[in-house]
């Protein structure tokens, strides 16, 4: 493959941030970026494994710089961002990834809990977008991606801060495509299915679990991180220069079982 071919994504030397960057989706994406002769900054709260997927995207030749940033406090994201243009004099794609679990009854959880999970989930993604955006704004160019979930529509058990939290993120990057699209900026989010990754290994452990997931997706399969990497590269690339404003689900047809669960004698 020649050179103009490796970067018909146009990605090559861009600046390109990721949060939650120390494993699962977050490190898929770094990697799938390097490949792409991207620059990654890769954030995250832990600080080892966000150095791990930094030496990840070196081995492959790649640029990067790893920040041990908590996204939750507008004072580290302003250092990370500052860190970041200090190295690499541009910011030019965010992917706000950063994410959390917190089940709990939506009629017993505590404040606390309800509060740490928007933290992370929403006003993180928030506090991002306003400090790596600056220089986006400032140079009238930029694309931003979020990853919310099918959950953002989808009301499930034990998980209504986290569903709330992943609305709040798809209009959160709505709102950002509108204010920000007549500056150059772009903003999307992705709507995840059932993906395996560190933060949902502990269901796969269960006897049973990954067939009976595997049987409700048409597909007949469980997400992988790169399902979701390959998906972020495409919107933050300029191959989707003219797509903003959009939620782009990823879920191998999920989403789209409903009508089977309701019971049709003389269809089933």
């Amino acid at each position: 493959m020649n050179g103009a071919d490796r970067d018909w994504l146009g990605l090559r030397d861009r600046v390109c941030v990721i949060t939650g960057a120390a494993s699962g989706i977050g490190r898929e994406t770094a990697i799938q970026l390097a490949t792409l002769g991207a620059k990654v900054v890769a954030i995250d709260r832990d600080g080892s494994g966000c150095s791990r997927t930094a030496e990840e995207v070196r081995k492959l030749s790649g640029a990067a710089l790893a920040l041990e940033c908590d996204v939750t406090e507008a004072k580290s994201v302003s250092t990370a961002a500052g860190q970041a243009l200090a190295t690499f004099g541009r910011c030019d794609v965010l992917i706000n990834n950063a994410g959390v679990l917190q089940p709990g009854r939506l009629e017993t959880l505590s404040l606390a809990d309800w509060n740490a999970l928007l933290r992370i989930n929403l006003t993180g993604y928030f506090l991002c977008a306003q400090a790596f955006g600056q220089d986006m704004l400032a140079r009238g160019s930029g694309a931003l991606v979020h990853i919310a979930s099918i959950a953002a529509g989808q009301p499930q058990g034990m998980s209504g801060a986290y569903s709330t939290s992943k609305a709040g993120v798809a209009m959160l990057s709505r709102q950002l495509a509108f204010e920000w699209g007549p500056r150059g900026i772009r903003s999307n989010s992705i709507s995840p299915g059932l993906i395996r990754t560190p933060l949902s290994e502990s269901f796969y452990q269960a006897p049973g679990v990954k067939e009976r997931r595997e049987a409700i997706v048409p597909i007949r399969a469980i997400g992988r991180p790169l399902d979701i990497a390959n998906v972020v590269v495409f919107l933050a690339s300029s191959r989707a220069g003219y797509i903003t404003g959009q939620d782009i689900v990823v879920d191998g047809g999920l989403s789209q079982t409903l009508m089977s669960y309701v019971p049709r004698p003389g269809y089933d």
